[in-house]
């Protein structure tokens, strides 16, 4: 069964997706950026300030799926500049404590010339 997740906690999609789809025990988030929920402007202008807002948004997506960070399996992290790795892991560690497996990579340019771009597989309560 697969079932489109929605929450007003996080930003809206910015084009034809979904926030995240369950399917079986697992939630999959689209890639989450900086952006506050109620405006829809990014979020800081530092690598640590943005990071901070993407995990608090994934937080909220995964929530409405009956999932969390703690419940994730992988991710996907996408930096605008690799300059920006000991910082942007001086935050993540602080949200991901459960050391999920993990990708990480520079991108030629992230939506909105953010900094840093965040998906998520992890377990739901949902199966």
């Amino acid at each position: 069964m697969r079932t489109i997740i929605h929450t007003e906690h996080a930003p809206e999609a910015i084009g034809p997706y979904a926030q995240a789809v369950t399917a079986g025990n697992l939630v999959f988030t689209s890639g989450q950026i900086a952006l506050d929920p109620q405006t829809g402007t990014i979020c800081g202008d530092t690598i640590e300030e943005q990071t901070h807002r993407v995990c608090q948004n994934l937080r909220e997506v995964l929530a409405a799926a009956n999932s969390s960070l703690s419940d994730a399996v992988k991710t996907v992290c996408y930096l605008s500049d690799m300059e920006n790795f000991a910082a942007f892991n001086a935050v993540y560690a602080q949200y991901f404590t459960t050391t999920p497996a993990r990708s990480c990579v520079q991108a030629a340019r992230l939506p909105k010339d953010v900094l840093v771009e965040i998906d998520v597989v992890a377990l739901t309560k949902n199966a």
